[in-house]
C-alpha cells in the first residue's frame, strides 16, 4: 500500500462572498490548488467532495471540465471535509488510482444552523424543547464540563481572544480584528457561560486539496506533507453528543477519543510529538473539551495551559493557528479541510505571519459533528 502525500492546496477566503455561490467556491478552491501544483482538472484521477448547504459537489465539473473523472459527494455533518479528505486518503493507500482531489465548501444562511428533528432520528419534543438550536446543547455541556474540572469563564474568553489574534494573521480568515477578553466576556450572553463572541458563525468558503502516492508525489516535486493517518469514527455507547436526547448514567468516551486513539495508533506517533494542531472549536468550550479528549492535555489542565499561553503560536502546542472556527467562521463542508490545509501551509513553511516557530513537523487535525462524528488526521514535513 502507498503513502499519502498532500501536493497542493487552495482555499476561497471565508466569510460571505455575496457575488459567487458556494459551488463557484468550490471551484475557485480547486483551481488555486491546481495552479499551486501546475496541474490541470484532467490530470486528476478521481474527486470527493461535500457541502451541507450549497449543491452536489460534482456539479461543479459543469465548471471544472467533463472529463469523466469518478466523482464522489460526501454529507457528513461538521465532519464532511474529514470524510472526503479519508475517501481521498483510503483511494490512494490502496493503489487503485495515484492523483486526486477532496474539496469541500458551503454557503449558509444568515442565523444560528437550523436543524429539524426528523431529520436526526428525534421526536417533535426535542425541538420544543430548544435542543435542536445547537447553542443551548453546547452551553449545558460546557457548563458540566466546567463544574467538574474547574475551567472558568475568563479561560472560554482567553481561547477567543486567541483566536482573533490569530485571524487577525491570516487571509483567509473572516474575523480579522483582534478582541480583548473583556469584550468577549461582558459581549451578550447567548447561552450562559457563552457569550456572542465565544461561537463561530455559519459562514461561506471552500478549500481543495491534491493528494497523490509516494511515486507521483516524488515525480512531481512540488512541496508536500506526507499523511500519516486518517481516522473517522461516530459515537460510541455511553458518549453524550449533539442532539442526544439524554445522558447515560455509565459513560462512554467520545467519539473524538476513539478517533484520536486509532489516528495515533496509525501514525505511530504520541500527543506529546504533535508540533501544531487544529482542533474543532464551535464554541470556545469546545477548544478546551477537544484539547484533553484528543489526549493533549487531562482534563481540567486546560485551566494552566491557556493562563500560561501555550496554545498560542510560539507555546508549547500552538492550536487553531489561523483563528479555527471562531475567526474563519464555519462553511460546514470545508472546516474539516480549512483544518489541514492551515496544517500544510505550518508544514511547508507557508503560514506567513502566523508561522509556528522552529520548523514543526506534525500537524494534526481534529473535526467533530452531529449527531457524533469526529475526523482526525496526523500529517507530516516530507
Amino acid at each position: 500500500m502507498s503513502d499519502v502525500y498532500i501536493i497542493g492546496a487552495g482555499i476561497h477566503r471565508f466569510g460571505r462572498t455575496p457575488k459567487r455561490t458556494g459551488l463557484q467556491q468550490g471551484a475557485y478552491a480547486v483551481r488555486a490548488a491546481l495552479a499551486g501544483a501546475g496541474l490541470s482538472w484532467g490530470d486528476i484521477q478521481f474527486a470527493y467532495g461535500g457541502s451541507d448547504a450549497a449543491g452536489k459537489a460534482d456539479t461543479m465539473v459543469s465548471e471544472l471540465g467533463l472529463t469523466g473523472v469518478q466523482f464522489i459527494n460526501v454529507a457528513n455533518g461538521c465532519a464532511t471535509g474529514g470524510s472526503a479528505m479519508f475517501g481521498a486518503y483510503t483511494t490512494i493507500k490502496s493503489g487503485e488510482f495515484d492523483l486526486g482531489i477532496a474539496v469541500g465548501f458551503d454557503k449558509h444562511p444568515r442565523g444560528a444552523f437550523d436543524p429539524k428533528p426528523a431529520e436526526w432520528g428525534l421526536p417533535e419534543w426535542y425541538g420544543e424543547t430548544g435542543l435542536m438550536l445547537t447553542t443551548q446543547f453546547f452551553a449545558m455541556k460546557i457548563q458540566r464540563y466546567m463544574a467538574a474540572h474547574g475551567i472558568t469563564a475568563p479561560t472560554l474568553a482567553k481561547v477567543a481572544e486567541k483566536a482573533f489574534e490569530n485571524g487577525a494573521l491570516t487571509d483567509h480568515a473572516w474575523r480579522r480584528e483582534p478582541v480583548d477578553a473583556d469584550t468577549i466576556l461582558s459581549s451578550t450572553m447567548v447561552s450562559d457561560p457563552l457569550t456572542k463572541f465565544m461561537f463561530c458563525s455559519p459562514a461561506e468558503g471552500a478549500v481543495a486539496l491534491i493528494f497523490a502516492s509516494e511515486k507521483r508525489a516524488r515525480e512531481l516535486g512540488l512541496p508536500a506533507i506526507r499523511l500519516r493517518a486518517a481516522a473517522v469514527r461516530s459515537r460510541p455507547p455511553g458518549s453524550f453528543e449533539v442532539f442526544s436526547p439524554a445522558l447515560t448514567i455509565v459513560r462512554g468516551p467520545s467519539p473524538t477519543v476513539i478517533a484520536a486513539r486509532a489516528a495515533f495508533e496509525m501514525a505511530g506517533v504520541a500527543p506529546g510529538d504533535i508540533d501544531v494542531a487544529q482542533l474543532q472549536d464551535t464554541e470556545s468550550g469546545a477548544e478546551i473539551m477537544h484539547m484533553a479528549e484528543n489526549g493533549f492535555c487531562a482534563d481540567g489542565e486546560q485551566e494552566a495551559w491557556i493562563a500560561e499561553r501555550r496554545t498560542h503560536i510560539g507555546g508549547q502546542l500552538p492550536v487553531n493557528t489561523d483563528g479555527g472556527c471562531l475567526a474563519c467562521g464555519e462553511p460546514i463542508g470545508a472546516s474539516g479541510l480549512r483544518q489541514v490545509y492551515e496544517n500544510y501551509r505550518q508544514l511547508t513553511g507557508q503560514a506567513e505571519a502566523r508561522q509556528v516557530p522552529g520548523d514543526p513537523r506534525l500537524g494534526y487535525s481534529h473535526v467533530y459533528g452531529a449527531p457524533g462524528v469526529s475526523g482526525v488526521a496526523i500529517v507530516e514535513r516530507a
